[in-house]
């Protein structure tokens, strides 16, 4: 049983940045990818993959609540197409990391990316990212700034995330989040999951959309031996992801702009991964659900982390 995670590594971080409201502290490292290296309730960690950060960062890994930029989930292939530009990526630059099959995964790795700090609060923290440099648009040749507002609140985490596409030219949107959580004092087994009514897209042996979809009418069960891997669209207006145990619920709310989601819940791990995507995987190939943002234009988003202690205390089985 896990009981939770001591504070992560910060990979020697001088700009880890702690927000704190009510019985909730989160850290964010701005200075590699604007990571949310922490998120802890009543002093017990609710994020997971945080315990060795060096090693994440070495391998290329996902850990904590890390943004998925310029793709959220995986490509299905080294080539896209959008916006009228064409791209070939070179799969052996340190800006990429690839799957199991040898797909670009994830975006640019979190640890790659330095975010400038623009407000910093007791109880908030503001960045942003400059997608100017050459290494950048060799991967991703739209330019435009990131901003990202975390915002910490008694019963919850908000995030939201601005995309400006500068005057040269559209830029197409697909960023997400990889949210991972865990819940202390419980087996995973015991973890209660709801999942709204869907629509799941079929996925082909890589993990790509094949282009159809099927009805999904939602779950609300103990985990047990279930497992996800799963890329679903939103019907709209403002759906709730949730995983409840132990006398604590951790909803993800879906605000604005996400009209996707990746649900990861792997056999054996510790974990499920409750995903915001602004669009499905590998829409940069597809064009499917591919939203463009004019030049100067923008593009909002939001999504909350909320954390409720329920009727047993946080020690106790529900």
């Amino acid at each position: 049983m896990n009981r939770g995670f001591d504070k992560p590594q910060f990979i020697k971080d001088p700009s880890a940045r702690t927000i704190v409201a009510g019985e909730l502290e989160a850290v964010f490292l701005p200075d590699h990818g604007m990571l949310c290296a922490s998120l802890r309730h009543r002093n017990e960690q609710v994020l997971r993959r945080i315990e060795d950060l060096e090693a994440a960062a070495t391998k290329g890994s996902t850990a904590g609540i890390p943004l998925l930029h310029p793709w959220a989930n995986r490509l299905a292939g080294s080539h896209y197409s959008a916006a009228g530009r064409e791209v070939n990526l070179d799969t052996s630059s340190p800006f990429l990391h690839l799957d199991e099959h040898g797909l670009p995964m994830h975006g640019v790795p979190w640890p790659l990316l330095g975010w400038e700090v623009t407000e910093a609060r007791q109880d908030g923290l503001s960045a942003r990212l400059e997608w100017t440099s050459s290494d950048l648009l060799a991967i991703f040749p739209f330019r435009h700034r990131l901003e990202i507002a975390a915002t910490l609140r008694s019963d919850g985490l908000l995030l939201e995330t601005n995309l400006v596409a500068s005057p040269d030219g559209p830029v197409p949107v697909s960023f997400g989040f990889h949210p991972y959580f865990g819940l202390p004092d419980l087996p995973r087994a015991e973890w209660r999951l709801e999942l709204p009514a869907m629509r799941r897209l079929v996925l082909d042996a890589r993990g790509i959309p094949t282009g159809e979809e099927e009805a999904f009418e939602g779950f609300d069960a103990q985990l047990g031996e279930s497992t996800f891997d799963d890329c679903f669209a939103l019907f709209g207006g403002s759906p709730s992801f949730s995983l409840a145990g132990a006398g604590r619920r951790i909803t993800v709310e879906f605000l604005a702009g996400y009209r996707y989601a990746q649900v990861f819940a792997p056999k054996g791990k510790d974990y499920v991964a409750l995903e915001p995507m602004t669009a499905p995987t590998s829409a940069l190939t597809t064009g499917i659900g591919l939203h463009l943002v004019e030049p100067g234009g923008e593009f909002r988003s939001a999504f909350r982390i909320r954390v409720d202690a329920l009727h047993k205390a946080p020690n106790q089985r529900m």
